[in-house]
């Protein structure tokens, strides 16, 4: 099977590559500020236009000269090497200012690596571009567009460019639909990226010790088990008093879009510290008060003392009647400890969450443990005549009971624990919803 055409948006810094691409993009969406360097990791989505489709792909600004910060550096490379598999590249000017000195190197540089190119002219709305456009022409390629990222004008015109050049390159398929999708979470500088890295087998996300690496929620589909998952690497999120740049407020915004997408949450912490932190327990809260299956990952257990492994045990225990209800696997992103149980892990808890349980199976365990332990409200005993599940993913089960003003959250709790305990649900969060029975 051939695979999706890759178009790849490239050009000097802040001459509106992100705004396009949020522009024509549908499912994905990037930082846009008025400062450069913001997109670092690149972006991709799959456009849909005309009957055809196309993976389209936001890099960061391009260099050509080799850069002495190592992150700066590492971020051109990859920007390289999306041009160097891009089937056609979308070279974006700001027409406003004009044709600049580095926009001629850029474009003798995309010559030499023999691609095909659309020169998009940006900012087209304005008068000094519409004077310019000449300008550009002289760049050499047959296809010039003009368009407004920010306000859209050209947008199609611009597709139905796009969509005639891919067409002919007998590229497109229709790609599978994620079965599901798994998000990564946890502190800046935690190895998310290092673990997208090692699950996708290739340098998706960019790794350095600096924080704040990954300033976006980027997105990857693999194959696993035969199934398509989506695999998101979120950026770092810090305290609340923490976030004091509109850009780290973004970022911490793009995190829980990519957490209320996901289906599954991979909550990575650090072994050395020995303990698990306010902010990472509020977010193994979040994620599964708001329905999402949950799996804890113990990272650089490489560098963990024994000291250091028995002080996180104590901590935990604390929490454990939360943590008892997910699994808990420790693994080194840099040694590759443990690296390959991870996606079974999370095939198996996918799979939990998604199980069907007749009524009567759990019309028994819930009737049978008032029997054991017998409930009261007041002095009004608690009754349940019928449990059925209504939904799988989340797991969600409706409870006909003789007053559902009775069962507060500590009644619930307890059908909850018994669930639980009868049936496989680590990892899985548990909704039961109580109703009066007719």
């Amino acid at each position: 099977m051939s695979k999706l055409a890759k178009v790849v948006i490239v050009g000097r810094a802040n001459v509106g590559k992100s705004t396009l691409f949020n522009r024509l993009s549908v499912n994905v969406k990037s930082l846009t500020l008025d400062f450069s360097g913001v997109t670092r990791d690149f972006l991709s989505d799959v456009v849909f236009w005309q009957g055809f489709s196309f993976e389209l792909i936001d890099s960061g600004g391009i260099s050509l000269k080799k850069l002495d910060d190592s992150l700066s550096e590492k971020v051109r490379q990859v920007a390289l090497s999306l041009i160097e598999k891009a089937d056609l590249v979308l070279f974006v000017c700001d027409g406003k200012v004009g044709l600049l000195p580095e926009d001629r190197e850029i474009n003798k540089f995309l010559q030499k690596q023999n691609k095909d190119v659309i020169v998009v002219i940006n900012k087209i709305d304005s008068h000094d571009a519409q004077e310019r456009r000449y300008e550009f022409e002289k760049l050499g390629h047959e296809t010039v567009v003009e368009v407004s990222a920010q306000h859209g004008t050209g947008s199609g015109d611009l597709l139905d460019a796009v969509i005639q050049k891919v067409s002919k390159k007998d590229v497109n398929y229709e790609e599978d639909e994620p079965v599901f999708s798994v998000a990564l979470l946890g502190k800046p500088n935690v190895g998310k990226s290092s673990l997208m890295n090692y699950l996708l087998e290739e340098e998706r996300s960019i790794v350095a010790q600096e924080a704040g690496t990954t300033r976006e929620a980027i997105s990857e589909r693999l194959r696993f088990y035969k199934e398509t998952i989506q695999l998101t690497d979120t950026p770092g999120i810090r305290r609340k008093r923490g976030v004091t740049e509109l850009l780290e407020t973004l970022m911490v915004k793009s995190s829980f879009r990519a957490v209320d997408n996901a289906n599954i949450i991979l909550l990575m912490i650090e072994g050395t510290e020995g303990q698990l932190s306010d902010q990472e327990l509020k977010l193994a809260f979040y994620a599964f008060e708001h329905d999402k299956a949950l799996i804890l990952l113990v990272n650089k257990d490489d560098l963990v003392t024994d000291q250091q492994r028995a002080d996180l045990e104590f901590d935990s225990a604390k929490y454990k009647h939360f943590l008892k209800k997910i699994p808990t696997l420790y693994i080194s992103c840099k040694t590759g400890k443990n690296i390959g149980k991870i996606l079974p892990l999370v095939q198996k808890v996918w799979q939990r969450s998604i199980q069907s349980f007749t009524p009567e199976q759990l019309t028994e365990v819930c009737k049978n443990a008032l029997i054991r332990t017998p409930l009261y409200y007041s002095s009004h005993r608690l009754a349940v005549r019928k449990v059925k599940q209504i939904r799988k993913a989340p797991l969600t089960f409706l409870m006909l009971v003789n007053d559902p003003k009775w069962f507060g959250q500590s009644q619930l709790s307890f059908f909850e624990n018994i669930m639980r305990a009868q049936f496989d649900l680590v990892g899985v969060p548990v909704k039961l919803i109580p109703r009066r029975t007719d």
